[in-house]
């Protein structure tokens, strides 16, 4: 019987959408401006101070009890003001007092305050669907049914409830194209209406819309066509009602389009599984296999359009595109395929999801170039041309599951999206590198009905985390989207699996992850690896800010929430220590807070300072495990959750396989532009280069996973700017050649730099900050031999927190030490692998050092092989001397050496 009434009422929607999207007005919102306001609301207000709880019950937080009632009109006729009775109203429901909540209800809104409870009588419930789709007022009324206080309520927890098969594993969400027919649906349960605009290729223009009919049970309209469809694009007119503006009708795209024209104007129908969106060799091509641990990677982030811009081997159209990767004349793939022989085990690639900021069609780099290393012009031209500048980050996402555009060779051709984004798969995987993905599903890049907005022009308020006003958070810098909900949380699942099934990526980065539940990160995680059928590592910036912060929403995919899931955060901890200061430092800090690589380790008048960095080097060492017990500079014997980092634990983590370790990544200043501050300014360059060296030694030597920017290796520089995500191919340029790392060229972009001019233009002015090519060939060659290190020293991969403990231990730790030279030890006693023991000492002083270490008095230590060879690009570690009688080691200035004691045996004496 529940069957035949939905089967009924789709039916009746279907007949209603016909109607009111009727040929001669559809057809033009095909091709015409994507929105047309058909009818706008009586009562401009938008706020939405209350919540559904489920699909019958309601909370309005800081409301007294007293007389509720639920005000409709289909129309959005609706006015209200305080004091007087509701006009224009259609129906009413009074609310009843709510029973006690479901815990689970009651644990995902606690993050509302407490207020008034109420239900929707059981007789009024069949008619709230079609109350949802208009205009629905919560009000508070006195005995004379004048109105008190008047509110929208926030929709999803009901939507979630109601709607719950939505997210059924078997209900394929998006267009199913096959050779005989095609397979349309969209979830939009609040629409009034939704049609398909069909059209035959990218730019001509539809026939008429095609009506869709809407199932009742799960939300979504669907609707099948026979025939064959690959090839042709498609959009969605979709007729929803938007608080404060009325009646629109959104012409918009597919989130879960394959690919799309130009700047995401229509999806692309296709068949992923079609060799005709195949690059040739792609059904035989071989894959690296998965990281058996987190810990084995060594990853290298690189955005696609530096990878190539700059590059002359490669052919003038390839450049700044994926074909660029398999361009046999890359000077950049030849880099890579000789960091993979190295050790450098994958590639993660900075936002390749379709985004917002590059006009896709028609953008332009403009010819810059600059009279002196501080000249301001440069940027100033890049300001005034950035919105049609053919370079951005990506972190702005429009279509989560579709390529980027503006990296292929034709934009407007989906096919051509899908095989070139393979082809740069295929290619990086014929080196051996596997494949990882930045992806950002914590914000969109706009919200509401603005022309950039996706999900709120299907569903309004749904997708994006509101506040308690009900407007979009914006704590991720642009509208957060709400992964908690039960379908932008499928919308993420969905589409990974898509990148991991379909794209073969081997792993994934996830932007502002701590914005997301960790329940969700774990679901997701389960499905792309059975997708994939492979292990797919996860990733991820574990910030603790913003509404969700301490767990105010859900569990967070945060630092110190991850245990036991191998999802792995970011390390500041070790990365502040080393660099110094923040991640946002500006003024006098930018100079000032200095790391223990930049001169705090040598600092007398800082010696506390010192201590604490030391400390919290050791920590990141150590994988910031959170039990693992350390001599602490306060004379403490501790574990690292006991050491303080700015009011919080220092070690968090429960897992090595739950870390990442960084010195320096896309964002902020790169290391050599922040030694460019904070270093006496008389250091050479060949000795800022030793300081670049040690960054990277730290990165290698700690438990965890390895991470570097690209660049790193070449000293890279972006000429003193912070943030440059919008700074053009001129800022962030890529010289594979080794020739200029772009340290001075001209004064960074006044949009975050500018406060800062006054102090950057003597930096950029210091001709010891600019490296010549032979630091940087000494830089990159030595690089190499990090990645060598760390590939063939598997105590320094170990996956357990029980590991660690037992195996490695600081010498030169406690009140005691000498916060200089810090001294790791590892222990491989009864493990199989090349070392028996390995001893490591990173001297950050100018000058060598000698520390004694009596407990290591009488081992016959040799220099890791890597270092003790004659092609060692680095000579320094062989300088280093050990007194075995007494226990001496004496470290060359700015050096890090690494000694072994071989399993197979004592080594005879050097």
């Amino acid at each position: 019987m529940a069957g035949a009434v939905r089967k009924w009422a789709s039916a009746l929607i279907w007949l209603a959408a016909a109607c009111l999207l009727a040929p001669q007005a559809a057809a033009n919102d095909c091709d015409g401006p994507p929105q047309r306001l058909l009818q706008a609301v009586a009562d401009p207000r938008s706020d939405a101070r209350a919540y559904w709880l489920d699909a019958t019950t309601l909370r309005w937080p800081g409301q007294p009890p007293g007389r509720y009632r639920l005000l409709a009109s289909s129309e959005g006729r609706l006015r209200v003001s305080a004091g007087a009775p509701a006009q224009g109203l259609e129906a009413a429901i009074t609310l009843e007092p709510a029973p006690a909540l479901a815990p689970e209800v009651a644990a995902r809104f606690a993050f509302t305050g407490p207020g008034v409870e109420l239900q929707v009588p059981a007789a009024e419930r069949a008619r709230l669907p079609a109350l949802w789709r208009g205009q629905l007022l919560l009000v508070r009324e006195d005995a004379q049914g004048r109105v008190q206080e008047a509110t929208y309520v926030q929709l999803p927890g009901a939507l979630d409830a109601a709607y719950a098969a939505a997210d059924a594993p078997g209900l394929a969400l998006g267009a199913q194209v096959a050779v005989a027919q095609a397979q349309f649906r969209l979830w939009a349960p609040t629409a009034r209406a939704v049609a398909l605009c069909l059209y035959p290729d990218a730019h001509a223009p539809a026939a008429a819309p095609l009506p869709l009919a809407f199932d009742p049970h799960t939300g979504t309209w669907q609707r099948t066509l026979a025939g064959d469809l690959r090839g042709r694009y498609y959009a969605y007119l979709v007729e929803v009602f938007v608080p404060g503006l009325g009646w629109v009708r959104n012409r918009v795209g597919d989130p879960y389009a394959i690919s799309l024209s130009a700047d995401g104007a229509r999806g692309y129908l296709g068949d992923l599984d079609d060799p005709a969106l195949a690059p040739p060799g792609w059904a035989r091509a071989t894959r690296p296999p998965p990281a058996a641990a987190n810990v084995d990677m060594q990853v290298y982030e690189l955005h696609v359009r530096d990878f190539s811009a700059h590059d002359p081997g490669v052919a003038a159209a390839r450049r700044g595109k994926y074909l660029a990767f398999a361009d046999p004349g890359s000077a950049g793939r030849r880099h890579l395929a000789a960091l993979a022989r190295a050790g450098l085990t994958d590639v993660q690639l900075l936002p390749v999801f379709d985004f917002a900021t590059v006009p896709e069609r028609g953008c332009r780099t403009p010819a810059l170039r600059a009279s002196a290393p501080d000249d301001p012009r440069p940027q100033a031209v890049l300001a005034a041309q950035a919105a049609r500048d053919c370079y951005n980050w990506g972190y702005d996402p429009l279509y989560f599951g579709a390529p980027e555009g503006s990296y292929a060779s034709d934009p407007d051709d989906g096919a051509v999206r899908v095989r070139e984004f393979r082809a740069m798969v295929q290619a990086l995987h014929a080196l051996g590198l596997r494949v990882g993905m930045d992806v950002v599903y914590n914000h969109t890049h706009a919200a509401g009905q603005a022309d950039g907005a996706v999900l709120d022009r299907i569903v309004p308020g749904y997708y994006q985390r509101l506040d308690a006003q009900g407007r979009v958070a914006t704590s991720t810098c642009c509208a957060n989207t709400a992964t908690e909900h039960r379908m932008m949380a499928r919308l993420l699942r969905d589409t990974l699996v898509r990148w991991a099934r379909d794209y073969r990526i081997d792993s994934f980065r996830f932007d502002l992850m701590g914005h997301q539940p960790r329940a969700v990160m774990e679901a997701a995680q389960a499905a792309v690896g059975a997708a994939a059928g492979r292990r797919i590592a996860f990733i991820g910036e574990g910030w603790n800010f913003g509404e969700v912060a301490d767990g105010a929403r859900f569990v967070q995919a945060a630092q110190g929430r991850l245990d036991g899931t191998g999802i792995a955060t970011f390390n500041d901890r070790l990365r502040d220590a080393l660099r110094g200061g923040g991640c946002c430092d500006s003024g006098a800090a930018l100079r000032d807070a200095r790391g223990l690589l930049n001169g705090l380790a040598t600092d007398g008048a800082r010696r506390a300072q010192a201590l604490q960095a030391a400390d919290l080097a050791r920590a990141g060492l150590a994988g910031s495990l959170r039990d693992y017990r350390l001599p602490l500079a306060d004379g403490r014997v501790a574990p690292l959750a006991a050491l303080d980092y700015h009011g919080q634990p220092a070690g968090y983590a429960s897992s090595p396989e739950e870390v990442v370790n960084y010195v320096e990544n896309h964002d902020n200043l790169t290391l050599w532009d922040l030694d460019a501050l904070r270093l006496p300014a008389d250091t050479p360059a060949a000795e800022r280069a030793r300081v670049q060296l040690l960054g990277v030694a730290f990165t290698v030597l700690a438990q965890g996973v390895p991470y570097f920017h690209a660049g790193i290796e070449l000293l890279r520089s972006k000429s003193l700017d912070r943030n440059s995500y919008d700074s053009g191919d001129w800022f962030n340029r890529l010289d594979w050649s080794g020739r200029d790392n772009g340290f001075g060229r001209g004064l960074p972009p006044a949009r975050d730099n500018g406060g800062d001019w006054p102090l950057l233009r003597p930096a950029l002015r210091n001709p010891r900050a600019r490296p010549a090519p032979r630091d940087i060939a000494w830089m990159r060659a030595a690089f190499r031999d990090w990645l060598r290190i760390r590939a063939e020293t598997p105590l320094l991969r170990l996956r357990e927190a029980a590991a660690v403990q037992a195996r490695l231990r600081f010498p030169n730790s406690g009140p005691g030490q000498d916060p200089r030279v810090i001294v790791g030890h590892l222990d491989g006693q009864g493990l199989p692998g090349p070392q028996r023991e390995v001893l490591y000492l990173v001297n950050l002083a100018p000058q060598a050092v000698t520390l004694a270490l009596p407990q290591e008095a009488a081992k016959p230590y040799v220099l890791h092989p890597v270092q003790a060879a004659a092609t060692a690009a680095d000579p320094r570690p062989r300088q280093a001397r050990i007194d075995r009688a007494r226990g001496t080691f004496r470290v060359p200035g700015r050096t890090a050496v690494v000694y072994v004691l071989p399993a197979g045996g004592d080594p005879a004496r050097p």
